[in-house]
């Protein structure tokens, strides 16, 4: 017997939906989207969401309501994450998504998120044990460390796209002075992290950064989900992609394809975050997960 599931999860830069059919605990996707609104847009600043970002959101959730309907979903789940935690209007938010929906965005915490991302990456994937989930997001880093067997530690960190690319960039391309600055609060919270990064023997990356920069190593002529999906970079090619990433100018960035125009201004200073993460880490390449917390949320519906 299967059941169809919606999941959706609105974070810092992006909303995404997921539908699938559940048949014995697993997932046959029927239709995946996502829709730049930067929701956190000023949030760093000001502590509230700025009325612009959320008529983007709302505007997605309209278009998000009419394929949950039209594909028939039995059950939707919806999970917020960083730039809905401590914002000062987040009624206005779950109000007018519940009004959307039918559904009350579920706030969740930064361990739960970082647990649904490592459900959600680690499907399908044969790889030596533990490893380490990293899901770079707009607002936040959830870095989770596990095996076959779960979750051994997980920690939502405060560093995103979006977080650092607001707090310290503003020439194009982004000088070194602010790159340098960039690096410091990246390597700052790595420092004080709580999982034992040295016991990583894989880096899984998930969601948007990741796989734009994935996209970007491989060169590819436009975004390919399937040529990303459980690719293995190198060393030198993540190396290769960050320095053209941090060093471009947004003109050359906007003109490679394979990167969405709603991340051109902030892949830099997420692609940092992933590649002072791996320097890290004793290994020679990274994996890329198209399946992250978007997966984990519809696999918590079984």
């Amino acid at each position: 017997m299967s059941e169809r599931v919606a999941a959706i999860d609105c974070g810092t830069n992006s909303i995404r939906l997921l539908i699938a059919d559940l048949v014995d605990g697993q997932l046959i996707e029927v239709d995946r989207r996502m829709t730049i609104v930067r929701l956190g847009q000023g949030v760093d600043a000001t502590g509230a969401f700025a009325p612009e970002a959320l008529t983007r959101v709302f505007k997605a959730a309209d278009d998000f309501a009419a394929v949950v309907e039209s594909l028939g979903v039995d059950r939707l789940r919806f999970v917020a994450t960083s730039a809905a935690r401590d914002v000062s209007n987040r009624d206005e938010f779950l109000t007018g998504i519940e009004a959307r929906l039918g559904v009350r965005p579920e706030i969740i915490s930064g361990t739960e998120e970082a647990e649904l991302s490592f459900r959600g990456a680690t499907t399908a994937l044969d790889l030596p044990a533990p490893y380490l989930v990293a899901d770079i997001g707009g607002g936040s880093t959830e870095l989770v460390l596990g095996d076959a067997n779960g979750v051994l530690a997980a920690e939502s960190l405060d560093i995103g796209s979006v977080r650092l690319t607001e707090r310290h960039v503003t020439t194009d391309p982004t000088s070194p002075a602010e790159l340098a600055a960039i690096t410091r609060d990246v390597d700052a919270l790595l420092d004080g992290t709580t999982v034992p990064l040295a016991q990583a023997r894989a880096l899984i990356g998930v969601a948007g950064t990741a796989t734009t920069v994935a996209a970007v190593a491989l060169g590819l002529p436009q975004y390919d989900r399937t040529a990303v999906h459980h690719a293995h970079l190198s060393a030198d090619q993540l190396h290769q992609a960050t320095t053209w990433l941090t060093t471009s100018t947004r003109t050359d960035r906007t003109a490679v394809q394979s990167i969405h125009p709603g991340r051109v201004d902030v892949i830099g200073a997420g692609a940092v975050i992933l590649q002072r993460l791996f320097n890290r880490l004793a290994l020679d390449e990274l994996v890329i997960s198209e399946q992250d917390i978007l997966d984990g949320v519809a696999l918590s519906l079984a």
